[in-house]
């Protein structure tokens, strides 16, 4: 019953699997039989209890009735686990003691064998067992014309006058069980015992089945209690009158009682205002319970057709809510790439470029340089690489330098020991640069990162190693750096703003990411497909002929965020279609500039340039890129472009 209580608890499907079975763990504990018996029976015993030993705890206890009670009574945790007996000496323990008794009856070969055995004795021969004479004995009898005196009893007294009446009607040998043996010999009459070798070697059988069964479930719900009393949630069974059936210990704190003290009584007899707070019907509520709010469930117990009671279920709010914000961080921790190098959207060449030296840089270990507007994409491409790289399976762990202010950028990076500041964590913490040993460490805007903190990144870089705050001792990391900023790097180390060292440190493998306006190709792909997530067409195709009106518009626009505007556009559109599904949605060209009014600002002000002058702006962006990619060496960026330093020069000056 506990098994099915254990799943019937919403949430909790527990396997009791600790790597035995129960059937192995009753092998292991060697039942403990008792013998009961005087007289023959007892001899009957002796001889077979060699047979047993090593299989169960078997103990001969040459006693009878009140006796016999009183002794398995006061054994204690010693008590059997079974016992065996026979006759009316079995009757009155089974009647009696809390532990199964298994009597030991006569077959029917031992009945006819005994009545052979005392038929040589005498013509007269009779036959005394306890209890009702079985009428398949008597039938028998008839059948066959044997001429048995046959007499049953329940008490000693009852077996002592049937012995002496059928001494008085000349019948000379008894057979029945050792009581009425002792009782014919004391008459003067020939006995024979009735009880063989074999009936008493199936009775042990018998009680070692019973006992082991018994181990086994006594085993089994002393370990289910164990779950019980484990479980976080207050939980509790209720029979179909409302009665405790059982409970967990949570629930019992609830109740402020001992689970001995309420198992068999009513839960509205012992906490009203525990029992009003259960729904009358399968379901959940949120009730308040003595002032704590818990989310209470209520389900069926028993067979579908005739539930027994029901379960109940009390899961505290505060817990919920606080297992909710631990699995949100989980999801979203920032330990795991989520985005791969083919997440990277479109077909033009530029985009191509990308994706193909992402995956090169993959197949190396050295530091990565990410360059690119804000909004194109840097840390996809840096979780690209990652997920590509040897060191996929490990950590990958991202930090903006420009979102901590100094001292807490130092702290978050490099970690600190027990009291290295006030209000430090007890025990310290590890910086993200350990955390992403083995992995990848995404140093995102690597520009803003304070010059003090420079010089110490660059000793990671260099050595391999971190101290924590507060700490002399350095620990090896092993990390692969990938860094990505929007600013011109060899223009700030130019201004005093970047180390140097540390620029040729990160500056190892070069990527840049061209801006949106440099991959209007990739435009309708890119929009559509964005569209197509926000559930508002029902297939990509489907997107691109709802964007097909406006997307000369999209195409004229420079996109100074890049991707990230084009998505805040995207999402404006997709508030102001109508539901794609019971009506096709319609974009026009009017409706595009009330929705996103600065592409069209842009179309008129872009109207104004001459198509020189634009021509001139993408030349100059090309050749600020190339520089970069030359660490500012305007010597070897004028050689690569076949102009003269001269040009160089006057091709970057604004007109």
């Amino acid at each position: 019953m506990l098994e099915n209580f254990i799943n019937e608890i919403p949430s909790f499907k527990i396997e009791l699997d600790l790597g035995i079975s129960f059937e192995s763990l009753t092998m292991n504990l060697p039942p403990r039989i008792w013998a009961v018996g005087i007289s023959k029976l007892r001899d009957l015993y002796r001889d077979m209890a060699a047979e047993y030993d090593g299989i169960a705890d078997l103990r001969i206890v040459t006693l009878g009735y009140e006796d016999a009670v009183q002794e398995i009574e006061n054994a204690g945790d010693a008590r059997p686990d079974v016992v065996v007996a026979a006759g009316s000496n079995g009757a009155y323990l089974k009647a009696r003691i809390g532990v199964p008794v298994v009597l030991v009856n006569p077959t029917g070969f031992d009945v006819m064998h005994a009545l052979a055995r005392a038929r040589r004795e005498g013509e007269q021969v009779g036959l005394v067992m306890h209890g009702e004479t079985p009428a398949e004995v008597t039938r028998f009898f008839r059948a066959f014309g044997a001429a048995i005196e046959t007499a049953s009893y329940l008490s000693v007294e009852d077996a002592e006058s049937c012995v002496l009446d059928l001494r008085d009607r000349g019948v000379r040998a008894v057979v029945g069980p050792g009581l009425v043996t002792e009782l014919a010999e004391k008459a003067g009459m020939k006995s024979v015992f009735l009880y063989s070798s074999a009936s008493v070697h199936g009775a042990f059988e018998t009680a070692l089945e019973v006992a082991r069964a018994t181990l086994g479930e006594t085993q089994r719900r002393r370990r289910l209690d164990q779950v019980l009393q484990h479980l976080r949630d207050g939980v509790i069974a209720l029979t179909a009158d409302g009665r405790i059936e059982a409970l967990s210990g949570k629930m019992a704190e609830m109740l402020r009682l001992a689970p001995s003290q309420v198992v068999g009584k009513r839960l509205r007899d012992l906490a009203p205002e525990v029992a009003s707070a259960v729904p009358t019907e399968p379901g959940e509520s949120l009730e308040t319970v003595r002032g704590a709010s818990y989310l209470v469930h209520r389900s069926a117990w028993g067979d579908a057709s005739a539930a027994s009671g029901s379960i109940v279920t009390f899961q505290e709010s505060v817990a919920l809510q606080r297992m909710d914000r631990s699995v949100r961080a989980r999801q979203r921790s920032p330990l795991v790439a989520r985005y791969k190098i083919e997440d990277l959207t479109g077909s033009s060449q530029a985009i191509e470029q990308v994706r193909q030296r992402a995956r090169r840089f993959a197949r190396s270990d050295a530091t990565v340089l990410i360059r690119g507007e804000s909004g194109t994409g840097k840390e996809l491409v840096a979780q690209g690489i990652h997920g590509e790289s040897a060191r996929r399976e490990f950590a990958f762990v991202a930090l903006n330098c420009g979102a901590f202010p100094e001292t807490l950028l130092e702290s978050e990076l490099f970690g600190y020991e027990e009291g290295a500041f006030t209000g430090a964590r007890r025990g310290g913490k590890a910086g993200l640069i350990e955390s992403a040993h083995r992995g990848t460490l995404f140093l995102d805007e690597i520009g803003e990162m304070p010059l003090p903190l420079q010089s110490r990144l660059l000793r990671v870089l260099q050595e391999r190693e971190v101290v924590r705050l507060g700490s002399t001792e350095p620990l090896q990391v092993d990390v692969r750096i990938v860094a990505a900023t929007h600013r011109a790097l060899s223009e700030r180390v130019k201004a005093g703003e970047f180390r140097a060292d540390l620029f040729y440190r990160l500056n190892i493998l070069n990527l840049m990411l061209p801006p949106l306006r440099e991959r209007t190709a990739d435009m309708a792909t890119l929009a559509a497909q964005l569209l197509w997530r926000t559930g508002r067409a029902t297939s990509f195709d489907a997107a691109l002929k709802v964007l097909e009106p406006v997307l000369h518009m999209l195409t004229s626009y420079s996109w100074p965020g890049n991707v990230r505007e084009l998505q805040n556009v995207i999402e404006r559109i997709s508030a102001e279609l109508e539901d794609s599904v019971s009506k096709p949605p319609k974009l026009t060209a009017k409706l595009m500039r009330s929705i996103a009014p600065e592409l069209e600002e842009e179309t008129t002000t872009s109207n104004q340039t001459s198509l020189k002058a634009r021509s001139r702006k993408v030349e100059a962006d090309e050749i600020r890129a190339m520089l970069d990619s030359f660490n500012g060496d305007r010597d070897k960026t004028a050689q690569a472009l076949g102009i003269s330093k001269t040009t160089l020069w006057r091709k970057l000056t604004p007109r």
